[in-house]
């Protein structure tokens, strides 16, 4: 029934041309690597920071290296890998990998992110305690989030999408004597479960539908959806539900923004390239059965734009320096997914998504960098006049800053830039509450800069905040590059053409570019002139501050709803089950016996009528029945 040896490829030498074995074989090393460093780290070197940083940084640093030397060699490769379940022609479901364009542009970026991060963590955790449990945890989400990359079948995803789920769960409650830091990390694991039953409900649709897991099976197998698209749509719409929770899409973003209670470089990595981007990418897997369903494909536009636009809203009236970022992830992730519905191939999110990777891993760095020298305080409000304490952190700031805004030449507007087109093509009203949710952006990031960074400091720690160590300026200055430049035409065409044309169908007007830079520089300047001088902030908007007031509608849910279903369930078990059905059949019976309990006289005579009294009767009722 189980067979583990049903692929000769994983085991034989002899079944693969050398080059194909060569590849094969650094495929595992860059998946396993990671878990090995976890392992050892955890079992071994846990009092030893030097050897449990290395271990970690070692680990990273092989992937990234393996990751390079694949997408060089462009080589496509599926391995099968070992059969896991095998029973027949019913189901077969393999622990294999894959490398094509798509994968290979993914590993790239995640391994380059996590391997600078693993670096940048040693100077941010220099005095922090659980430090090799901190590097053992970092590992082993790398390992997780490869598995959603490498994997060739949606049970092997789904397997690598729940350990980058219970890996984050417990990065985020790396400070778990915290009480707000052990909620975060509950509340992330909670909410990702809602999103993660209809992802597997989806999975369970599908494969019930095309009859096979593989991703080379189902995203071939649209014309079996051919004169049932209702089927299609459910089932995609279902498994975007995955989406909607790892990748923090409304209703599900609330846990994103109170991820931040974990360390910074925690934020960095969930919020660059790996964790909520790897809903993304599980759209951009199966892109050809959306972009055959013009339902699910609506559903995720209209998602991704209401997203986009309420996170850069409620991104605008944010005082803490990471939950402004985190708001700034929900939007952007809203971009992507947008696209995802608007484009016609997975080249133009994933476009957005690598761009986007880079910069904003710079901006929680950065806002690690000010939180060290702030002495962990948050509050910009509480800063000021940081660019002269600290010009690297701040240059490097203002990259990544303009990247996010959208200005012209830098890398976010090339990919943002060419969504909202898109857009304009698809439907006016998605292109201007994206061009909206622009302006906005460019807005609530240039009002941290000029709060944190301009002006005179506000506080003692300010006035004395230094540079931050070069083990955690010099990954800022090399995420600073990228940052302006991943966009560029000639790392588009390395990167993301691979991917599929990111044509336009017709030529948009001009205007369109005019209405991009206007936008851009209404939320810059804008935000400038109003918060260059303030003490405190000047516009404050309860609607906005209180984040739309979806968290007090969901603790009312969960305090009214949930708990009288809740009471109604305690009530029926101690009265109904307990009280009619446990309690009431224990009191009946003691009852009869207690009554029973006289007729024992104790003389043989009385027991002799009873005996003769019960045999007549039985005669006469068996009479009676005849």
């Amino acid at each position: 029934m189980f067979s583990f040896l049903s692929s000769t490829s994983f085991f034989s030498p002899f079944s693969l041309q050398p080059s194909a074995f060569s590849l094969s074989s650094l495929l595992w090393i860059i998946y396993l690597a990671p878990l090995l460093a976890a392992a050892i780290i955890l079992l071994i070197t846990r009092s030893n920071k030097p050897a449990a940083a290395g271990l970690a940084i070692g680990a990273a640093a092989i992937t990234c290296a393996g990751s390079w030397i694949l997408f060089l060699q462009k080589t496509n490769l599926i391995l099968p890998g070992f059969s896991w379940i095998n029973t027949g022609d019913t189901l077969n479901i393999s622990i294999g990998m894959m490398v094509d364009p798509l994968s290979r542009t993914m590993l790239v970026v995640v391994t380059t992110i996590a391997t600078l991060v693993f670096i940048y963590s040693i100077g941010y955790m220099r005095h922090e305690e659980g430090f090799a449990r901190f590097f053992a945890g970092l590992a082993f989400f790398l390992f997780s989030m490869l598995g959603i990359v490498l994997a060739n079948n949606f049970i092997m995803m789904f397997i690598s999408w729940e350990l980058v789920g219970f890996s984050s769960y417990l990065l985020i409650m790396h400070y778990f004597e915290k009480p707000a830091a052990a909620d975060a990390g509950n509340q992330a694991f909670m909410v990702n479960r809602i999103g993660d039953f209809g992802f597997l409900l989806g999975i369970l649709l599908l494969w019930l539908s095309v009859g096979s897991l593989s991703f080379d099976a189902i995203t071939t197998s649209l014309p079996a959806f051919a004169n049932n698209s209702t089927l299609l749509a459910i089932s995609l719409i279902l498994i975007f539900c995955g989406t909607i929770g790892k990748s923090a899409q409304l209703p599900l973003h609330v846990w994103l923004p109170n991820s931040m209670e974990g360390p910074t470089p925690v934020s960095s990595l969930l919020h660059a390239a790996t964790m909520v981007a790897a809903g993304v990418y599980m759209l951009a897997r199966i892109f050809p059965l959306l972009h055959g369903s013009p339902t699910a494909s609506s559903v995720v536009m209209w998602i991704g734009a209401s997203t986009a636009l309420a996170a850069a809203l409620m991104g605008t009236q944010q005082n803490d320096f990471k939950r402004v970022l985190a708001y700034s992830t929900i939007s952007q992730l809203g971009y992507m997914v947008t696209a995802v519905g608007v484009a016609p191939s997975a080249g133009v999110p994933m476009f957005h998504l690598f761009t986007h990777a880079f910069f904003k891993c710079l901006l929680f760095l950065t806002a690690g960098s000010v939180m060290i020298s702030m002495h962990h305080e948050l509050d910009i409000w509480k800063m000021g006049g940081l660019r002269k304490r600290m010009p690297v952190t701040f240059a490097t700031f203002l990259c990544g800053m303009l990247a996010l805004a959208g200005c012209p030449f830098f890398s976010g507007s090339f990919s943002k830039d060419l969504i909202m087109k898109f857009a304009f093509e698809q439907h006016p009203a998605v292109f201007w509450m994206l061009v909206v949710a622009a302006g906005l952006t460019a807005f609530y990031i240039t009002r941290v800069c000029v709060v944190a960074f301009f002006g005179t400091p506000r506080t003692e720690h300010a006035r004395t905040a230094l540079e931050s160590p070069l083990v955690m300026t010099l990954p800022l200055l090399l995420l600073a590059i990228p940052a302006v430049v991943a966009g560029y035409p000639f790392l588009e065409k390395i990167f993301i053409a691979p991917l599929g044309s990111m044509a336009l169908p017709h030529e948009v007007p001009e205007y369109l570019e005019w209405i991009f830079i206007g936008f851009f520089f209404l939320g810059t300047v804008g935000s400038f002139l109003l918060y260059r001088n303030a003490a405190k902030d000047p516009m404050v908007i309860p609607f906005l501050a209180n984040r739309l007031y979806i968290d007090n509608v969901y603790d009312w849910c969960v305090k009214n709803i949930q708990g009288a279903f809740a009471k109604g369930c305690a009530f029926f078990d101690r009265w109904i089950i307990d009280g009619l059905c446990v309690q009431g059949s224990a009191s009946l019976v003691w009852t009869l016996g207690f009554i029973l309990r006289f007729l024992q006289v104790g003389s043989l005579q009385a027991y002799a009528v009873f005996l003769g009294a019960g045999t007549i009767g039985m005669i006469l009722l068996l009479l009676k029945i005849h």
